[in-house]
């Protein structure tokens, strides 16, 4: 499978996605698609964690005090769920490979 998950009001995601070829994926927007339990267990599945795909740079994440809580395995896998601004962007899954956010060594991978 080949998807990016994204968010079409992010100008980064913007940027990637006018860099790269995209032909060949699915192209996800997360706003007006939320992802899924399936998606989001298959992200899982290739990262092994949910801290990983979880973004701290959330407007959401202040707003909500989170930075002072302990979060758990858990208490991520229920807060990208609950809130589409909670996952790191874009997600790019190629195969069995995930690219999780937009450091420009990540994203380099695809130009």
């Amino acid at each position: 499978m080949k998807k990016i998950y994204h968010l079409k009001t992010c100008d980064t995601c913007r940027r990637i996605l006018k860099e790269m070829d995209t032909s060949g994926y699915i192209l996800q927007e997360i706003k007006t698609q939320p992802i899924t339990v399936k998606q989001l267990d298959e992200l899982f599945a290739l990262t092994r964690n949910y801290e990983v795909l979880f973004s701290r740079s959330a407007k959401k994440y202040r707003e909500m005090a989170l930075k002072s809580q302990q979060l758990t395995e858990k208490d991520y896998r229920k807060l990208l769920l609950e809130e589409y601004t909670f996952l790191k962007r874009p997600v790019i899954v190629n195969g069995d490979k995930i690219y999780v956010g937009n450091t420009k060594k990540k994203v380099g991978v695809f130009k």
